[in-house]
């Protein structure tokens, strides 16, 4: 086996006899790579290929898992020898993502189904979720700001007023958009229950009739955030209906949980060949306690005003997926700069792995910031929601969409939106109302441009 030398690489690699196998698991401990040019190992044949990924791939290329023959041996026989040659060839390399070009798969993805064929017991399947798409164009995400379907107040009662219900309250064309993406996320902003009583002295409280969670799948949703301050609104019975009314509708939920196991835990989806992680945490309430912290054996919400915990969980988003989506509770209501507050929880979740960062609850829109790369959607604000029996007067909100393209980049968009008379709607880039939510968001960032069509970049 030749190599060229255009590279310094130091890898320390554990070779461990797997417990009654007999087989190789690669470890890799430490690695140090400076490279200008890409080094390319020549591969004799297959057994040369197989013992050049188990000797020589970096822990970056092997995403950081414990392959061994038997994962080779599955990847041989589903692509074939000249495959896993080539994927050899460049085992070396810090990027993973030959194996995605070469099979249509991330090295996550790729030893998610490993794990599922074998049965890897020290392997957590939990919260995985698979779409079913093919491996070409773009990957959609769409995201959205506050959405409630309590009783009593007026886009609830303006719904119940329309012919086709909840359709009836989104224009068609945004609609078809919401459905049409491959990963739908709304913050789920109050309780499914027909239980408990309203938080003392909590000055609105919000709840829906468990039934109502039907909507979410009348509007395409795929997964809602629950890390917010009135998911709790009905005390705990309140709660625990809500993550169960869930639970039975079959829509995931990110951010809070039965304990705070569950709560910490991510969800992530497989699609296009690729592995996405949502997380998702609540630094409201800052200075109450209505809503409350899961421990390891009360239910509650997932909080990250100490952001410590919620900063492990987003590294082991990171760890175990390509693409790491934050979603955050935060800031201060009402208000259209976000706050100092808000920057240095973002700087911890960069820090910690974050891709890109969806705020949320300040009832109205922030604008988008970088920190180093990473997108910052500070807050969505309000998306189809009201407080009281008092339709709201008009205000602008939008989807944030993450577009992954086939080359593994990520691209970022804003949607302008506009409620109005209990109806959210797209807006077309002709109208004013589309051009006057793009210039005054562009005109509170420092860092971020976004161009007529929507999309975000560095200034």
């Amino acid at each position: 086996m030749k190599k060229c030398n255009f590279c310094i690489a130091i890898v320390t690699v554990v070779i461990s006899l797997l417990t009654g196998c007999g087989h190789k698991t690669i470890e890799v401990d430490t690695v140090n790579l400076e490279a200008s040019e890409p080094e390319i190992i020549e591969i004799a044949d297959l057994t040369d290929a197989w013992d050049t990924i188990l000797n020589n791939s970096t822990i970056e290329f092997i995403g950081g898992h414990p392959i061994d023959e038997s994962f080779l041996a599955m990847i041989t026989s589903e692509y074939g020898e000249d495959v896993i040659e080539e994927i050899a060839s460049y085992a070396n390399f810090q990027t993973p993502e030959i194996w995605y070009q070469l099979t249509g798969k991330s090295i996550h993805v790729l030893w998610y189904e490993y794990c599922m064929d074998t049965g890897l017991q020290s392997y957590s399947y939990d919260k995985t979720y698979v779409i079913d798409k093919p491996v070409y164009g773009d990957i959609v995400l769409d995201f959205t700001g506050d959405l409630s379907f309590a009783e009593g107040i007026a886009t609830t009662e303006f719904m119940d007023s329309q012919i086709n219900g909840i359709e009836d309250c989104f224009s068609a064309d945004l609609l078809e958009e919401m459905r049409e993406a491959d990963i739908l996320l709304v913050n789920n902003e109050f309780a499914y229950t027909n239980r408990g009583a309203p938080l003392a002295g909590k000055a609105y409280t919000f709840k829906a009739d468990p039934s109502r969670v039907a909507l979410l799948e009348e509007l395409g949703v795929d997964a809602v955030s629950v890390a917010n301050n009135h998911v709790y609104d009905y005390d705990e019975i309140g709660f625990l209906d809500t993550l169960n009314t869930l639970n039975l509708q079959g829509i995931p939920y990110v951010g809070a949980g039965v304990n705070l196991e569950e709560a910490k835990k991510p969800i992530y989806f497989i699609v296009g060949g690729r592995k996405i992680a949502i997380v998702a945490a609540t630094q409201i309430e800052r200075t109450l306690n209505y809503t409350k912290e899961a421990t390891g054996v009360t239910p509650g919400v997932m909080k990250c005003l100490h952001p410590e915990a919620f900063c492990e969980t987003i590294s082991e988003a990171k760890a175990n997926a390509d693409y790491v989506i934050v979603f955050p509770h935060w800031g201060t209501e009402g208000t259209a700069n976000y706050g100092g507050d808000q920057m240095a929880l973002a700087r911890a979740f960069v820090e910690a792995g974050a891709d890109v960062i969806i705020g949320g609850h300040t009832h109205c829109l922030q604008t988008i910031e970088y920190m180093d790369d990473v997108p910052i959607y500070y807050s969505l604000g309000n998306y189809w929601f009201s407080t009281t029996s008092n339709m709201p007067t008009s205000y602008d909100t939008g989807l944030a969409q993450i577009r992954i393209k086939q080359d593994g980049s990520v691209d970022s968009y804003f949607i302008p939106c506009n409620f109005n008379a209990g109806v959210t709607s797209l807006l077309g880039s002709e109208d004013m109302a589309y051009s006057n939510i793009i210039d005054g968001l562009n005109s509170l960032s420092s860092s971020a441009k976004i161009d007529k069509d929507g999309r975000i970049s560095k200034k």
